[in-house]
């Protein structure tokens, strides 16, 4: 195991397996895949329909993958684009450390702190049974909030640094709910990558 793996921290949260590493990328490698992603990524604003509302989903997103298999989620289908060598170069980094083989990846560009994801658990039908996700963060570090989906006195929250992973897996998202909260500071740009695998 790696030293970036070894310096694991388990959020020892009931009715999960979540794991926080803070240096899965450094802050040179953080940098300039920021730049690249930032730069290079066909970013797109879908509406989002909630509670049989309509409206533009906060954030702006893309979809890549190694297979022509699309995401839905929220009334949004996404079909992806072909893996972009960086993408590639991240998955590869991820597979060598916890040997899995990542079909696609969302990627979430949060351009303020007006930009959010609401209450969501990633339990899609086409991730499986019990979903590996792998969540990198680029840029500003903004809180990533969890509260247990029965026991509501079980809450939690963590700031996801640049360069940071989030790894959940298990039953976590059958749970475990997660969200990326409204903030009123000034903020800088955040991109999220999400590997994941789509059946």
């Amino acid at each position: 195991m790696s030293e970036i793996f070894a310096n694991r921290i388990d959020l020892q949260l009931p009715d999960s397996d979540i794991g926080y590493y803070p240096e899965f990328l450094n802050t040179n490698e953080a940098d300039y895949f920021f730049k690249v992603l930032k730069d290079t990524t066909p970013w797109k604003q879908d509406n989002i329909t909630v509670y049989g509302k309509t409206y533009p989903q906060p954030r702006l997103t893309a979809l890549f993958g190694d297979n022509s298999k699309p995401y839905s989620y929220s009334n949004i289908t996404m079909h992806p684009h072909a893996f972009t060598a960086e993408l590639l170069e991240l998955r590869n980094k991820l597979q060598m450390e916890i040997d899995v083989h990542f079909t696609s990846c969302l990627l979430n560009l949060y351009r303020n702190g007006k930009d959010s994801n609401g209450w969501h658990a990633d339990d899609e039908k086409a991730l499986g049974k019990n979903p590996i996700i792998a969540s990198i963060t680029l840029g500003q570090e903004r809180y990533f909030h969890l509260k247990h989906k029965l026991n509501k006195d079980l809450k939690q929250k963590i700031l996801l640094e640049h360069g940071s992973l989030l790894l959940m897996k298990g039953e976590t998202q059958h749970c475990w709910y997660h969200q990326i909260p409204k903030t009123a500071k000034t903020i800088q740009e955040r991109i999220n990558i999400t590997f994941r695998i789509i059946q």
